[in-house]
């Protein structure tokens, strides 16, 4: 079942069980989605679904610290019910210490050796953990083992 198929199923679930939060939260990433189906003029391979998500859960994310440096806790405890949903889609995510290893792989691999090699560390790890780790986590175990 595809992610596309799965986010309908789920929405169908929300419906019956008049679950109204979750239901606002599949209906926006069914129309996000949607979005995507109608930019790119074909259907949504898994990968490009998961993007989709992905964006989703980061603007989440970016919004619940927002919310956070305002002390707006009514938008914050509503932000994260909606992050919970939108997890359910992410691939898992990888560990520090998996990100870690990534890292010190790649930089092995293409022969960095200071600071000033950051960009093609980086241009090498984020296809290997695309969707699969932050990428703010990635830069700062970059940063670390280059310096």
């Amino acid at each position: 079942m595809s992610i596309v198929e799965t986010v309908t199923a789920d929405m169908k679930t929300a419906m019956k069980a008049r679950d109204k939060q979750t239901l606002s939260v599949i209906r926006m990433l069914k129309a996000a989605l949607m979005n995507e189906k109608v930019k790119v003029n074909h259907e949504l391979t898994d990968e490009e679904a998961q993007a989709v998500i992905a964006r989703e859960y980061k603007q989440r994310k970016e919004s619940l610290d927002e919310f956070q440096k305002g002390n707006r806790e009514d938008l914050v405890t509503e932000t994260q019910a909606e992050l919970k949903v939108v997890e359910k889609y992410m691939p898992k995510q990888l560990s520090q210490a998996e990100i870690e290893k990534i890292v010190a792989t790649t930089i092995a691999e293409v022969g960095a050796t200071g600071t000033s090699d950051f960009g093609k560390v980086m241009g090498a790890v984020m296809p290997k953990v695309k969707g699969k780790a932050d990428g703010k986590l990635v830069n700062q175990a970059v940063k670390s083992q280059l310096s």
